[in-house]
């Protein structure tokens, strides 16, 4: 079975990366228990003053989708969806590497 990934970029509304930042590196911590969960970084562009970059790894696309059932990920999915603009995801097949 391949590992699923992906690179998701969140546009946060004007004013509101911080925020948002909180809520995703508060899902962060909630995912910790999940060991289907292998990566979950949580990043700030340079670049772009509302972009966030998550960077995940899940040991299958089954393991993630099943996560956005998850309580937590709903709560934080709830909270955070005022303060999106947009969200772009770029699905990935993880090979190896340093932390896997």
């Amino acid at each position: 079975m391949s590992k699923y990934g992906a690179y998701v970029k969140f546009t946060a509304k004007s004013g509101e990366r911080e925020t948002l930042a909180d809520i995703l590196l508060e899902a962060a911590e909630a995912i910790q228990s999940v060991k289907e969960c292998e990566v979950y970084i949580i990043n700030l562009s340079a670049q772009e003053p509302d972009a966030i970059w998550v960077t995940e790894v899940w040991s299958s696309a089954e393991a993630h989708k099943a996560s956005l059932d998850l309580p937590d990920t709903k709560a934080a999915i709830a909270r955070a969806m005022p303060l999106i603009e947009g969200v772009e995801s770029i699905p990935v097949t993880p090979l190896g590497g340093k932390g896997l």
